[in-house]
């Protein structure tokens, strides 16, 4: 049976004049040309889906050895550790004197505040100091009208002088009475009126020179004088006003800056170390430091632990007092206030970033003598500005994983860079926990 195949059954297709017979005719193909419908796909496709898996396989398993090869190295294997070391940054285990710090916060307060107030009433003639000013004490500040308090002291000093020339006269009477009652010229009572007249104007005359002293005193507060040395204020009142002495506002405050006091809380728990180490009979230091926890303000000494305990909060307040040479403490400043409680000697530290923290607790990566690294239990006294004091599990002149330690595991292999190390690395010189200037 022959079958006509059609490329293009859908189309129509157009011939030429010249052809038309064959447009008469249909094509005649013959049964062995002619695909059957039950035919297996063409070869291409199978290429094609073949060429697809494989480029598949080989992606997968690219990323498969891309995720999987630094980890392998990362754990610090045999080989891996061998061909990958772990760069990182060293640092010694230094054995040194290390100051133990209590720290609180604490508010500068002067150590002497005084309202100067005028003492008698009158018009303020004059004011003699600039607002911001130091004065020294018993510097003028201002001059208060005085005429009134000149006029009472000239005239208690008459009346002295008038009962003083009155007591010379009746005791001139008396000694010639004295006389008289030896020879009987006058009566017993004569000569006791006498003696007892003398006597009055002796006590008139003491009341006089008590009167004229508080007529000085009434004029010498005509004059305002610095009680203290310190530092004036802005002033209150202004020249020409009058003044009196029950006024409440004062004319200015003087606030003694040098030497000053710095108020400070701790912890009640740590009132018996600080009693045992003041008890001692040494003197504790007290540093003042600002407020970014860096920059040393000044150095003094404790003076003063509360007698109570503030049972709202727990604390007990101490005071230390400190020269203020460079005047960097004012009053009402709030700052941190480190107590040096005592020294550890020949302690063991490291910067901070040594110790790690894990399930176990505290571990510090130790580098031995092949550039491997061991994990090592350590137990820490306290960490502060950066520095970590180890009661236990290392020893001076180690050296430790500084930076880097999240790409270690014990028996990994590092790498020391030659650069030298940052500052830190291998322990600060200077004194730690003394902020710098």
């Amino acid at each position: 049976m022959l079958q006509v195949f059609d490329p293009m059954p859908n189309s129509q297709h157009t011939l030429p004049e010249s052809d038309a017979s064959l447009r008469a005719e249909p094509a005649v193909v013959s049964a062995a040309s002619a695909p059957h419908p039950s035919s297996p796909p063409r070869r291409g496709h199978a290429i094609r889906n073949t060429v697809v898996v494989l480029s598949l396989a080989v992606l997968t398993a690219w990323v498969i050895h891309a995720v999987r090869a630094p980890g392998i190295a990362a754990k610090g294997g045999p080989d891996g550790a061998r061909n990958f070391p772990v760069p990182i940054v060293a640092g010694v285990v230094l054995q040194k004197d290390v100051p133990i710090f209590l720290d609180g916060l604490g508010t500068v307060q002067a150590l002497n505040t005084v309202t100067v107030h005028p003492r008698v009433d009158g018009e303020l003639k004059k004011v003699k100091f600039t607002e911001g000013q130091d004065v020294e004490a018993g510097e003028v500040l201002a001059q208060i009208d005085d005429a009134p308090f000149r006029a009472q002291h000239e005239q208690a000093q008459a009346k002295k002088g008038q009962d003083e020339a009155m007591l010379t006269n009746a005791q001139r009477d008396l000694e010639r009475n004295a006389d008289l009652i030896e020879k009987k010229v006058i009566s017993p009572q004569q000569y006791e009126t006498q003696k007892a007249l003398v006597a009055q104007l002796d006590a008139a005359v003491k009341a006089d020179a008590a009167a004229m002293q508080t007529a000085k005193v009434q004029l010498d507060y005509a004059t305002v004088a610095a009680p203290i040395a310190g530092r004036i204020g802005m002033r209150m009142i202004d020249q020409g006003n009058v003044v009196h002495a029950s006024d409440t506002r004062g004319l200015a405050v003087i606030t003694q800056l040098q030497p000053i006091s710095l108020v400070f809380t701790l912890p009640a728990q740590n009132l018996g170390e600080i009693q045992r180490e003041k008890n001692g009979g040494k003197e504790m230091e007290v540093l003042a430091v600002d407020r970014d926890n860096r920059t040393l303000l000044d150095s003094g000494k404790l003076t003063v632990i509360d007698n109570q305990i503030d049972t709202g909060t727990g604390t007990i307040s101490l005071k230390a007092t400190f020269p203020n040479r460079d005047l960097q403490l004012w009053p009402g400043q709030f700052v941190n206030a480190r107590l040096l409680l005592t020294v550890r000697k020949q302690g063991l530290t490291v910067p901070a970033s040594v110790v790690q923290r894990g399930p176990n607790g505290a571990y510090a990566y130790v580098i031995k003598d092949d550039l491997g690294v061991e994990m090592r239990p350590v137990t820490v006294a306290r960490i502060e500005q950066g520095e970590a004091l180890i009661d236990d599990g290392l020893r001076a002149g180690e050296r430790v994983v500084v930076d880097g330690q999240y790409k270690l595991q014990p028996g990994s292999k590092v790498k020391i860079p030659d650069a030298a190390p940052k500052d830190g690395a291998r322990g600060e010189t200077r004194k730690p926990g003394i902020p710098k200037k």
